[in-house]
């Protein structure tokens, strides 16, 4: 099993989740996060006053699958996130060793 780590921007996440649940993706954790890479923030006026934003408002999407998934998900997330644009996102994957559903005590895949 694969951990699937994507940072993408707010206003795609309903095209990412969209695109998810068409290739059977029934599960996914979605948190509101900030920071910054090769975009670097932004300078904003405010009632007249100029002032730096070093960081952006992103979404991290979080997602546990199969490893014959793995290669359909990073595709989907990153047609459906893609801008062309720098500050897109990035996608991290990381071994998960086991998973277990609290409810049945199923582990492994099963629990997915």
């Amino acid at each position: 099993m694969k951990r699937v780590e994507a940072i993408i921007r707010p206003h795609k996440i309903d095209d990412v989740r969209e695109a998810l649940l068409e290739i059977g993706i029934k599960g996914m954790t979605i948190s509101e996060v900030k920071g910054f890479g090769r975009q670097k923030g932004h300078t904003e006026v405010y009632r007249g006053a100029e002032y730096r934003v070093d960081f952006l408002p992103k979404i991290k999407l979080e997602l546990v699958v199969a490893d014959s998934q793995i290669d359909t998900v990073v595709s989907a997330i990153i047609k459906s996130a893609k801008t062309g644009d720098v500050g897109d996102g990035k996608i991290f994957i990381l071994p998960v060793d086991d998973a277990i559903r609290v409810r049945t005590d199923e582990a492994g895949e099963g629990a997915l």
